[in-house]
């Protein structure tokens, strides 16, 4: 079936993708011993790149050892041997299609009871009411570490090109570092970082400058940002609008909208203002809006399933579709498309009424669908969603423990910012 999907996209770094269908990050969680891509990420993402792709890009990778979002994340830094890293591109990139890591700092969205270090732009903690105890307290970064952040970011993608990817994905979205520092909410600073939205940016726009000029001409470099962060007074889309053209002049090639945080989940589909599509494309709306003066191309993510949504994101302007969740459960979901067939069952849904539990609960249940495809195994989308919940919250425990193990020995001999 002819269709706008099927048709390649260039970018201004001159990489063409196949297809306008990109398979957006989801934190897998699937880190081998000492942090590293083993051998059930490089079964996943081959999975992936036979499925149809034009784009895969992987969850986050942190640029920083000691800041996870959990105990089984990919770090890739300084230190880090490169020969796991080349084996997860060779495998990502098998089917023809391109493939870029997502780069990412957490900030203060770290787990509580995790070793390193909790930094924020200010020391204002993670809000889920009851729940707030699931990250640690953030303490405000000082201008060393923000200079010493950018530098990680600059030598993530300089090592991720060395690797085989053909591109980075920097992560300004679901309330991680660079998405706090845009948060009116969260950064309260008064200095050069704070204030004034040109001040919030800063730190995004460094971080993309030094990437840039880390990286070949011919390296992909895209950014990640919230259409909206769905919190009364916080960054809304008019500051993604603006955001976007500051970024245009610094060789960034497209710009991915997503939305929320784990203060307002609207990536889930449940944000705290009810201002995204109920069933798919999440951010539609906000993204017809932006797309009118965006001056770089645009990717939209957020709970498509259909292929039908996906033709009407194309026609709204959207230059790339971002699909995640469908592909944990059908994995070869792009090429189904190409032959006029869809996704085979979707993911249990989760209709508890406490949104941060129930948002926790979909991800461990796409956590769970991708960590059976590491496996060789059917996706069973039909799992319990608090079975998935508990089911990761032990297997966290280990986690938690090989990594203090990791973080406390010998190898990490990196100075403190």
């Amino acid at each position: 079936m002819t269709s706008e999907l099927y048709t390649p996209l260039p970018l201004r770094s001159g990489q063409v993708l196949d297809n306008r269908i990109a398979k957006a990050a989801m934190e897998e969680n699937l880190a081998d011993e000492g942090q590293l891509p083993g051998g059930h990420l490089i079964t996943l993402y081959r999975r992936w790149a036979a499925g149809g792709t034009g784009l895969l890009i992987t969850g986050n990778v942190m640029v920083h050892a000691e800041a996870l979002t959990g105990p089984a994340g990919v770090v890739l830094d300084e230190f880090a041997p490169l020969e796991p890293f080349t084996a997860w591109a060779e495998a990502g990139k098998a089917g023809g299609g391109a493939l870029w890591m997502q780069i990412n700092h957490p900030g203060r969205q770290v787990q509580a009871g995790m070793p390193g270090v909790v930094w924020g732009p200010s020391d204002v903690g993670v809000d889920l009411g009851r729940h707030s105890g699931r990250f640690g307290r953030p303490v405000a970064m000082t201008p060393a570490q923000i200079e010493a952040t950018v530098t990680r970011f600059a030598v993530t993608a300089r090592r991720a090109e060395e690797a085989g990817f053909d591109g980075v994905e920097i992560h300004a979205a679901h309330g991680y570092l660079l998405s706090q520092f845009l948060s009116p909410l969260v950064n309260t600073r008064n200095d050069a970082w704070g204030g004034s939205l040109e001040n919030r940016a800063r730190l995004l726009l460094d971080v993309v400058r030094a990437v840039r000029a880390a990286v070949s001409p011919s390296f992909g470099v895209g950014v990640k940002l919230n259409s909206a962060d769905f919190q009364r007074g916080g960054f809304d889309a008019e500051d993604a609008r603006r955001v976007i053209e500051m970024l245009e002049p610094l060789g960034v090639d497209l710009v991915e909208l997503s939305g929320g945080s784990y203060e307002s989940p609207a990536m889930t589909g449940r944000p705290a203002d009810e201002r995204t599509q109920a069933r798919e494309a999440y951010f539609l709306d906000l993204a017809k809006d932006l797309v009118t003066t965006s001056p770089l191309p645009l990717m939209l993510t957020g709970g498509i399933n259909l292929r039908e949504t996906a033709e009407k994101v194309l026609d709204s302007g959207v230059s790339l579709v971002g699909i995640g969740t469908a592909l944990s459960v059908t994995p070869d979901l792009p090429r189904r498309w190409r032959e006029g067939r869809e996704a085979g069952r979707r993911l249990r849904p989760v209709s508890w009424s406490d949104k941060a539990l129930a948002s926790a609960a979909t991800m461990a249940q796409v956590r769970h669908q991708m960590r059976r495809v590491a496996r060789d195994r059917r996706p069973t989308p039909g799992t319990h969603p608090a079975r998935a919940l508990l089911c990761e919250q032990i297997r966290q425990r280990g986690a938690l423990r090989r990594y203090r193990a990791w973080l406390g020995s010998s190898r990490r001999t990196e100075p403190a910012a």
